[in-house]
This record gives C-alpha cells, structure tokens and sequence, in this order.
C-alpha cells in the first residue's frame, strides 16, 4: 500500500490524504478491489458504479492493474448528457469503454442511455437495475462545485426520494467539462443530463470518493469544513457509515491547520 501522508474523520467519513496522486491512485484501487472481492466471497457478485472525468484517470489505470475476477462483476455508471453521440470524445460511455471496460471486461455493464427516445422511461429502467440488489461499491468523484454526479447545488435534494432523474447542469458544472477538454466551447457542453441522485449514491454499502487536484480545493474545504447543505452536495458523505475520501495535497490545499485533526 502506497504511503499515507495523513488520515483522519470528518464527522463518519474517513480521509485519506497522499502527497500526489499516482499514489493516491494505487491507494484506492487496492481498496477497492478489496471491496469488490469482500462482496463476491459474500454473494457470488459485485455490482460497482464508476465515475467519469479527467479526475478518475489515475483510480481507473491503478484498478485496471488489480487481481480481480472482473467476469463477476456488475458496472453501473453515475450520469450521462442528454443528446450526446456516444461517440462524442465526451461521452461517458467512450470513456468507461477505452479506460476500463475494454481492459477488464466485466461480467454484465448497465449504461445509462441520454440519447432514450422517452427520458422519464429511461429513469424508470435505471432506478430498477440500481434497485434489484445492493451496490456494493460506489466509486465517484467530487466536481469542482461540490457536486455528487450531475447533482449540482441547484438540483441536489437531499430528500429527494428519486434514483436517477433529469436534471439541468449549472454553469460551473458545464464549464468543468469544458476545461477538462472535452468539448471544443462552452457552448457545445449539454446543458441537461441524467444522474444518479444523491439518495442512489448514498445507499452505496461503501463509497470511495477520489478527488485529486488543486481545482477541486475550494469543493473539498466546503464539503469537510462547511455545513452538511445542498450548497456543496458532496458534504452529504459526512454522513454515510461506510466512506472514504482520497485526496492528494493539491485537492486538500485550502484546508485549515484544524480540519485534518
């Protein structure tokens, strides 16, 4: 295991804090294969769900390079844009396919479909595959405005009792997915999508939250340091029994002297 610089809680999530995050990477991939063998011994199966983003790479390659009997395991993703063509260098099938599926193969993958002809159908279909059996695990990520999925501040209820719904993208969300590189403007960035909502994700038996980077600083203070609120939805992970937030030293910059205590 790669070495730990810091670990600490924050109310019931436990943080891992690595100096950078190719280590942070292994960190989290040694975890998680933990985790998906620990519900194989137990039901024959994994069912895990995977983010996307440019955030993810360093998770992904390290996971990729794990002993798992990926033919028993089951991957859900967290969101899709509505309307984008899943061969868009954006698509978050693309992605899953070229970093992880085509490298691991699992045993069944369930795709959410942003291009369904009928979209509160669509929800419906995915609400009941999340629903059939537990997840196991959720491996996500934090966004640069806090948000969990495409559950930005302005859509991320906490009461919500939904599983996956349309939603609309705020601003700094869409400018995310532009700065990483995705789309050629702003203005090519969706501005609806479907998600995952922040009720799904917390019913995950475990999370494994990966948030490297100095960009997601001021997301990481607000959801460790603020109130648990919509304003940061990522702070909702205060509360789930069985978590872990990995962060490299740039992700956890803005920290006070006191909150790593």
């Amino acid at each position: 295991m790669p070495e730990i610089r810091k670990s600490f809680r924050c109310d019931q999530l436990n943080v891992k804090l690595f100096e950078e995050k190719t280590a942070m990477g292994k960190a989290a991939a040694v975890y998680s294969a933990a985790a998906i063998a620990e519900a194989i011994r137990a039901k024959g199966k994994a069912r895990v769900t995977f983010a996307t983003g440019a955030s993810q790479f360093a998770f992904l390659d390290a996971l990729t390079q794990q002993n798992i009997p990926w033919e028993r395991v089951e991957v859900f993703h967290l969101d899709d844009y509505i309307g984008l063509p899943e061969d868009h260098p954006a698509s978050f099938k693309r992605y899953l396919r070229e970093r992880l599926l085509d490298k691991t193969k699992p045993g069944k993958v369930f795709f959410l479909n942003g291009n369904a002809p009928n979209l509160p159908d669509e929800c419906e279909r995915y609400a009941a595959l999340l629903l059939e059996d537990e997840i196991d695990l959720a491996c996500i990520g934090i966004g640069e405005n806090g948000h969990l999925a495409f559950n930005d501040p302005h859509a991320a209820d906490f009461a919500d009792p939904a599983i996956v719904k349309t939603v609309s993208m705020d601003e700094p969300c869409r400018r995310q997915q532009f700065g990483e590189g995705w789309f050629a403007s702003l203005d090519e960035v969706p501005q609806m999508g479907l998600t995952q909502t922040i009720l799904a994700i917390m019913r995950s038996r475990k999370i494994s939250c990966f948030v490297p980077d100095q960009r997601k600083a001021e997301a990481v203070r607000n959801a460790l340091q603020g109130p648990i609120s919509q304003a940061c939805p990522a702070s909702i992970l205060r509360r789930h029994p069985d978590a872990v937030l990995w962060l490299d030293s740039a992700a956890a910059a803005l920290l006070n002297q006191n909150g790593a205590d």
